[in-house]
């Protein structure tokens, strides 16, 4: 008598890359989906070697990774690998999707890295979802991959820990192509807004212009920013507004890089610095884990062809 072959398991498989296990665990836990292990290390030439622990036989697998862009080649050999274990589709989850600064050619021969690194990312998976992309001159995620993307927003999150979190709150945003993002997080948080005019002079230095706040002194101003990578917009608008009589702001970011000294610069020059937890970071304080999750179970199921 012939076995019966076993029946495809339809629960979501997560399968977290290094550096995104925490965020990974969280998802599982917040989404009632199964975590599969990954194996991966360099052999002694630097080559990588991946392997799954875990059965995506007729499932949909999501790549779980912040750091997409270093560890390109990390998702591409587990996409494959889950494919050839029978996986139905293969998604990247990448909280934070990286290589979107470069998005045209500022200076002649320069590689528009976003374009290329998007041509990449929709070879190798089946679907994007990602939290707040940085988008500047892409009205949509649309205009630069390949592949169905979903693009989840933490504005309604950080309004609400806003709202719980601080006393008559002031909203600020980075710059005049914030304003709506701003309006919103402020609508959320019951709160008055401004924003930002700025100037980016170098990777690490920016002009700032503060609008005229008069009519909101004795609040207290949150510095909101997409993207926290130098710090240098946040610690400077914190300096505009001591100059202005207010107190030290509270600032919340989306994605908390803070390279080098980044944060502790702006530690110093605020009263509390918080971010989503997109990417792994001693500020985290606004989780974003059951929204991914939510919109993970609500994703339809892709006509694919393997």
């Amino acid at each position: 008598m012939t076995p019966t072959a076993p029946a495809p398991m339809t629960r979501r498989l997560l399968l977290p890359l290094p550096g995104s296990e925490v965020f990974g665990a969280h998802l599982a836990a917040a989404g009632g989906f199964e975590l599969a292990g990954l194996e991966s290390r360099r052999f002694p030439d630097g080559e990588r070697y991946v392997r799954i622990e875990g059965d995506p036989r007729g499932r949909a697998v999501d790549v779980v990774c912040s750091d997409a862009g270093e560890q390109f080649l990390t998702v591409a050999f587990a996409a494959d690998a889950l494919r050839d274990m029978g996986a139905a589709e293969v998604n990247l989850v990448a909280p934070y999707l990286g290589y979107m600064r470069q998005d045209a050619r500022f200076r002649p021969g320069e590689a528009v890295t976003s374009r290329t690194f998007a041509r990449l990312v929709s070879s190798v998976v089946d679907r994007l979802v990602t939290v707040d992309p940085h988008l500047h001159r892409f009205g949509s995620l649309a205009e630069l991959y390949d592949i169905p993307c979903l693009a989840l927003r933490a504005a309604p999150l950080i309004g609400d820990w806003i709202a719980r979190e601080v006393t008559a709150p002031l909203i600020i945003g980075p710059d005049a192509e914030s304003e709506q993002w701003a309006a919103e997080i402020a609508a959320r948080a019951g709160a008055p807004f401004g924003v930002l005019a700025k100037r980016r002079l170098g990777d690490r230095e920016v002009e700032i212009r503060m609008p005229d706040l008069t009519a909101h002194a004795g609040r207290q101003p949150v510095l909101i920013d997409d993207i926290a990578s130098s710090g240098r917009t946040l610690v400077a608008a914190s300096a505009a507004l001591r100059e202005r009589g207010f107190p030290p702001p509270v600032c919340v970011v989306v994605h908390a890089i803070f390279a080098g000294d980044a944060y502790a610069e702006v530690a110093a020059a605020s009263a509390r610095t918080v971010s989503t937890d997109t990417r792994s970071h001693a500020s985290n304080a606004i989780t974003v884990t059951s929204l991914v999750a939510e919109a993970l179970t609500g994703l339809p199921h892709l006509p694919l062809a393997h």
